[in-house]
């Protein structure tokens, strides 16, 4: 059987070789001898396991490079908004939707149906938010999906009950009377992360159809995704049994602050999916949101899997439940970087301190994980792991620089095992799966940077899906 061969580089300290076949590590030694038909590696100077992004969007990360983009360095105030759109709506064909990503009140001013209805007045018009979790319509984009008739407590209303154009947290609804267009190029995103030494994400979608999984199934099955793939989806598909192509995650479960809950309703989501045999991954931005989900956790009865997905705003009163019942957080902290501005001057002087916490979560116990929410935020795990080490915003500003981490706790927050976010890191030893990142310098260098263009090839299951420059000897 043919295999993969890596030549010479540093593992964990120690210079070897490392033999991959039938997609998992066979031997780790000196002199390994190539085989018949053996792809060779050379040129490497260290190898890790590969990256886990445990927290991303694929199909909107996909979606995002096709849109228009309305964030950070392209929109400033509402006159570049005017501007941007408008000649987006030049450039395209009659009657096309002008689909729109990465608003922010903060930079662009508020947004509703009568302002889209005055910078793009002739064709439907979709614009999401910074968040993911809104979208603005125009009229004619409200009249083409039937916006009066949406999902109660889904359609934003004015005092008088007509639509405003806001949609919350209604992907699948609004998604369904959308005109069917080009699938999004789910490869150049794989390829992207690809890049970046990533060979295993989890998909935290909160999709709710088995459907909604398959076109993520059918393109890991057909290589267009090279990464290894875990989804979540919503309670509605607890008990489903996953698509080839993928793994199920735990069951991803929305707790806001606009409506709140009900904690009832909280506990029963939570007991559906362990009943079915599924962990939860709850979504918690801020203080409220976190207390609420605490609080069901204490009645519905903590999962071994159960995990936080960001933590926004986590005091050492909740931080001390969560680790009572043995939660797990996943964090972004690349948000730190990307939103820390606007952060120190919206978010309430009390919860500041307790922001993306990282470096007091793991004192405390907490196992913690490491995500980007690309296209949320910046896809480069990287990037992230840089920012976890520096704490400052995009202008310099410290933000919690208390929660620090050191590089390699850092770069930990992306090795742990898909089904254990902050857990220990994954090692490359014979019997594991041959995912690596190989490096062009030391470990240390590498750790001194924490930049993606040190990634010098990447290998999913003894498959060779980037490299720069090494030519694979066959």
């Amino acid at each position: 059987m043919s295999g993969l061969l890596v030549r010479d580089v540093l593992l964990e300290g120690e210079r070897v070789d490392l033999r991959c076949t039938g997609g998992l590590v066979e031997a780790v030694g000196t002199d390994l001898v190539a085989r018949p038909g053996d792809t060779v590696l050379r040129g490497a100077a260290a190898v890790l396991p590969g990256l886990h992004d445990h927290h991303l969007h694929l199909m909107a990360m996909a979606a995002h490079a096709g849109s228009v983009q309305l964030g950070t360095g392209t929109v400033a105030g509402p006159a570049d908004l005017a501007r941007v759109l408008r000649g987006a709506d030049r450039a395209l064909p009659a009657g096309a939707w002008l689909r729109a990503v990465g608003y922010d009140e903060s930079t662009a001013g508020p947004l509703d149906h009568r302002v889209l209805d005055r910078l793009v007045p002739g064709r439907p018009v979709r614009v999401q938010h910074r968040s993911g979790h809104l979208w603005v319509l125009n009229s004619a984009g409200g009249d083409a999906v039937g916006l009066d008739g949406g999902p109660e407590g889904a359609v934003v209303r004015d005092a008088a009950g007509v639509p405003t154009g806001e949609v919350v947290d209604a992907d699948g609804w609004l998604g369904d009377r959308l005109p069917r267009g080009d699938t999004p190029d789910l490869g150049a995103v794989s390829r992207r992360l690809a890049a970046r030494g990533v060979t295993g994400v989890t998909d935290a979608t909160p999709v709710r159809r088995p459907a909604d999984l398959e076109a993520l199934a059918a393109a890991r099955r057909d290589g267009r995704v090279v990464q290894r793939l875990t989804v979540t989806g919503g309670v509605e598909l607890a008990g489903d049994p996953a698509p080839e192509g993928v793994t199920l995650g735990p069951v991803k479960v929305m707790v806001t602050d606009d409506p709140p809950p009900r904690l009832a309703a909280l506990v029963d989501r939570f007991a559906a999916a362990h009943r079915a045999g599924r962990a939860v991954a709850v979504h918690c931005v801020t203080r409220v949101a976190a207390v609420v989900a605490v609080a069901a956790w204490e009645e519905a009865g903590a999962r071994a899997g159960d995990r936080m997905e960001h933590g926004g705003v986590l005091p050492p009163d909740t931080v001390a439940r969560l680790v009572a019942m043995g939660i797990t957080v996943v964090t972004q902290p690349a948000f730190v970087l990307d939103r820390g501005d606007r952060y120190l001057a919206e978010v309430e002087v009390d919860d500041l301190p307790w922001l993306y916490p990282c470096a007091s979560l793991l004192r405390a116990g907490v196992p913690v994980g490491g995500s980007t929410d690309a296209p949320f935020g910046p896809d480069d795990p990287w990037v992230a792991m840089a920012a976890a080490v520096h704490r400052r915003t995009r202008t310099g500003s410290p933000l919690g620089p208390g929660e620090a981490v050191d590089p390699g706790r850092a770069l930990g927050l992306f090795l742990s095992d898909p089904t254990a976010p902050g857990g220990p890191a994954r090692r490359l030893r014979p019997g594991r799966p041959a995912d690596l990142c190989l490096l062009d310098c030391t470990l240390d260098r590498a750790l001194a940077d924490l930049d993606a263009s040190h990634v010098l090839a990447t290998v999913v299951g003894g498959r060779v899906v980037h490299e720069v420059g090494m030519a694979p000897v066959r």
